[in-house]
């Protein structure tokens, strides 16, 4: 975890090219027309709503307790989730890692709405979480989850997974929208992670990267476009280090910021009034079906290909120097930025603060 594998040695890498940053990308990696107009943020005015999956406790409720599954039948209200097979608890994983995504996405403007507000404290049930999402009138509401498959180690499960509703869905309202506007979210974010180089899972009946599933509450529920991650396997040694790994952490929160910034700058929200609560939020129209191939996109933080590189160069940085050159030739201006606002998350579950 980064609060016990972040050595003072990368820490002072990480602030040196973080501080870095501001002054390579406004100089060296912006042309000067750019400097004169400069990009406006991606996601400005644009919401989304994170979902750190479980709960570190009970935090003096009944985990047991049965809610609405979305489908007219109950499930427990909560639980605190699987432990990863290097014994990191899977609500932590999910939690540092959506505190990653949070930074790089209000770095490009966002705003972002936490289903729980930190790793002890009360987050809610599963059908609070949704009401709660669909409140917040998101462009899309994301789960953070992590899979197990055993007690013990298992070499041969492996890979992430998004899950999607069983259709059709009983709510109408959330039937179109999940099928429609969720569907082309979760397929947008299989494509980032496919593209962060990370492979989708060889298990539980997965169909290149998706699974279709009924007793999800999180998407059963939700009348905003949700998207529910599974993003390795904590039963399988290599993806448990990677998933708590200061190195692996990132890269998923990366594919992460980068599924999300595809699917919001792409589509199109339209308020739809409802004759449902007044805890009913606005919902966003089902896009077009999704195109048999992954098409191109014109905004400057998608496809990691390109900046993956640039990150692992970073991090095998061994001065100063060699961290100003990295930036100096392989640096974006918008990258940047997301990678300086993640960075300082880093920095901070080190113990430190960075000089910006």
């Amino acid at each position: 975890m980064f609060n016990t594998r972040f050595t003072r040695t990368r820490m002072t890498i990480a602030a040196v090219s973080v501080a870095a940053a501001s002054t390579v990308a406004a100089t060296t990696l912006v042309a000067p027309d750019a400097q004169a107009a400069p990009r406006a943020a991606s996601l400005a005015g644009k919401t989304v709503f994170l979902d750190p999956g479980h709960q570190g406790s009970a935090a003096g409720h009944n985990l047991g307790a049965q809610v609405p599954d979305g489908r007219g039948g109950k499930k427990d209200c909560q639980t605190t989730g699987a432990t990863a097979i290097n014994g990191v608890p899977e609500h932590t994983v999910n939690w540092q890692i959506t505190q990653l995504v949070k930074a790089g996405l209000e770095s490009q403007g966002a705003k972002v709405v936490l289903s729980r507000p930190d790793d002890k404290g009360w987050g809610g049930c599963v059908d609070q979480r949704a009401a709660a999402a669909s409140r917040s009138g998101a462009s899309v509401a994301v789960s953070l989850h992590a899979d197990s498959t055993s007690a013990g180690a298992d070499n041969g499960h492996k890979g992430f997974h998004m899950i999607v509703p069983k259709l059709p869905l009983p709510d109408k309202t959330v039937n179109r929208v999940q099928s429609g506007a969720g569907r082309t979210a979760s397929s947008a974010m299989r494509d980032a992670f496919v593209g962060a180089g990370l492979s989708p899972a060889n298990y539980a009946g997965v169909q290149n990267g998706l699974q279709t599933r009924s007793d999800i509450a999180a998407v059963n529920l939700t009348k905003v476009p949700a998207v529910f991650i599974e993003m390795g396997n904590l039963s399988n040694p290599a993806e448990a280090s990677a998933l708590t790994s200061k190195e692996g952490q990132l890269k998923y929160a990366l594919a992460i910021t980068d599924g999300i910034t595809r699917y919001v700058t792409k589509s199109g929200t339209k308020v739809i009034p409802t004759a449902a609560s007044k805890d009913t939020a606005p919902v966003s129209t089902g896009n077009p079906p999704e195109p048999a191939t992954p098409v191109a996109d014109d905004n400057a933080f998608a496809g990691l290909q390109t900046v993956l590189p640039f990150v692992q160069k970073l991090m095998a940085a061994g001065d100063a120097s060699e961290v100003m050159k990295v930036f100096a030739t392989d640096g974006s201006d918008v990258f940047s930025e997301v990678l300086k606002a993640m960075l300082e998350v880093v920095y901070g579950l080190a113990g430190g603060k960075l000089p910006i």
